[in-house]
């Protein structure tokens, strides 16, 4: 029963994949120019690195972000099609100061759905921002609604929306955690990685203007760029008086994905009278950081054979070699030697309750705890490596002496032993009466011979 207890817990606790957790980086990123940031795994929420990640900060054009992924989903789930003639109203243009980013798309254009997308989010075109919400939703208050209900299922409870664009409003913010969190959803999205991605687009012409060029202000998909990065995939910039300068960014390289979220860095003007911006500047930085410190590294496979577990009846073995069900590879600092990881390891089966043959090649057998520094990493199942067929021979002995073993088999073997005892008791004394029988027999005989003899001579 405990041995049963034991496989269905291990059973339980087999890791296939990992929640957020900070890894264990012994280099650590230093002298961050900005209010607050994060860098983090896109997939497996593994925290590189963050500073102030949980402090509110105005979300900024960085709202564009959660608009267009509205919109994707609304054309990925058939809602609209991105090709949907639409008219531009006059509400498109509600709450739009004069400071505010446009491409000047004038009421009675009409624009397919998949050009709005991209001039609101390449061309930072506020009041295509609000032609999205008004076709998706009906009015800006729903859109609005909607995503704030939004970020709350990704999980991003510290961010609350009040318009779709991001022109700045006191109650609008968010935080470079959350910010990460949306932004990793986000990328789940075809459509958004598409638009996002883009650094160029030119819309169709309407009947009132001439096609539009639209260009992404992120730098680091600008290929002439001082700010390009070569492995940036997407991101989203952001400049206000308000909030400083901010930029998300994701990234691929060798096998790993980053988003970094840098929030409320400055532009600083140079010895030479350039520009520096710092929102760009200081994402490279972390980025590259965590290129160069952490890697994928492998700390468990499936090939290494962990302990040795005792069988009987098995056709030419003695044991069955134990190996992880599944590999572990974490996210390390390189830095962090894969062999200071502690692998304990706990087997159902001992020399006193061996395993029996036939054994099928990943059954159960134990299970493997990995730690380092007091910090549980993984807990999944050990396995038999391979099969073992039945000896025929060796089944028949263990069958035998398990009989032989047993109350019953004992009593018999007791039993026979007693009638055997009488038998051979019977049998001795049968012997000796019928050898004194036979000898007194002989004894007549040579009487009866004596005597004739006797007789003969008188």
């Amino acid at each position: 029963m405990v041995k049963k207890i034991a496989l269905f817990i291990v059973l339980i606790l087999i890791v296939q994949s990992f929640s957020a957790f900070r890894v264990d980086a012994s280099v650590n990123f230093r002298d961050l120019v900005a209010k607050s940031a994060i860098l983090a795994e896109k997939d497996n929420g593994i925290i590189l690195y963050d500073n102030n990640a949980n402090i509110r900060h105005p979300a900024d054009a960085l709202t564009k972000i959660m608009t267009l992924l509205l919109a994707a989903y609304a054309v990925e789930n058939d809602e609209i099609s991105d090709y949907e003639m639409i008219t531009i109203t006059e509400t498109a243009w509600y709450g739009i100061d004069e400071n505010s980013s446009t491409q000047n798309i004038q009421p009675g254009e009409v624009m397919t759905f998949i050009d709005l997308m991209y001039s609101a989010y390449v061309g930072n075109a506020n009041e295509a921002c609000n032609m999205l919400a008004l076709r998706i939703a009906g009015s800006l208050e729903g859109f609005v609604v909607m995503m704030n209900e939004r970020a709350a299922i990704i999980g991003a409870t510290n961010t609350r929306f009040t318009n779709t664009h991001g022109q700045y409003h006191e109650m609008q913010y968010t935080t470079a955690y959350d910010m990460y969190l949306i932004f990793s959803e986000a990328m789940k999205s075809a459509l958004f990685t598409e638009v996002s991605s883009t650094f160029r687009h030119i819309t169709e012409g309407t009947d009132v203007t001439e096609s539009r060029t639209l260009t992404s202000s992120n730098n680091l998909i600008n290929p002439g760029s001082r700010y390009y990065y070569r492995s940036c995939i997407s991101g989203r910039d952001s400049a206000t008086y308000e909030g400083g300068h901010s930029l998300v960014a994701y990234t691929e390289e060798e096998g790993l994905s980053l988003i970094s979220v840098v929030l409320g860095s400055s532009d600083v003007i140079l010895d030479d009278e350039s520009t520096n911006l710092q929102n760009f500047s200081e994402t490279m930085r972390l980025l590259q950081w965590g290129y160069t410190q952490f890697a994928w590294r492998d700390v468990l496979k499936t090939t290494d054979l962990l302990e040795r577990v005792p069988i009987i009846h098995g056709s030419g073995a003695e044991f069955v070699n134990a190996r992880p069900e599944e590999a572990l590879t974490l996210l390390l600092n390189n830095a962090i030697p894969t062999d200071s990881f502690i692998k304990t390891t706990t087997l159902f089966y001992d020399e006193d309750d061996p395993l029996v043959a036939p054994i099928e090649a990943g059954m159960v057998v134990g299970e493997v705890v990995v730690t380092r520094n007091g910090i549980e990493y993984a807990r999944m199942a050990l396995v038999a490596n391979t099969d073992i067929n039945l000896s025929g021979l060796e089944y028949m002995r263990g069958q035998i002496s398990d009989l032989l073993a047993t109350n019953l088999a004992r009593n018999v073997i007791i039993v026979l032993s007693i009638l055997l005892l009488l038998y051979v008791a019977l049998v001795v004394r049968y012997n000796i009466v019928r050898a004194n029988r036979l000898r007194r027999i002989r004894n007549a005989k040579n009487d009866i011979i004596r005597e004739r003899h006797q007789n003969f001579r008188d």
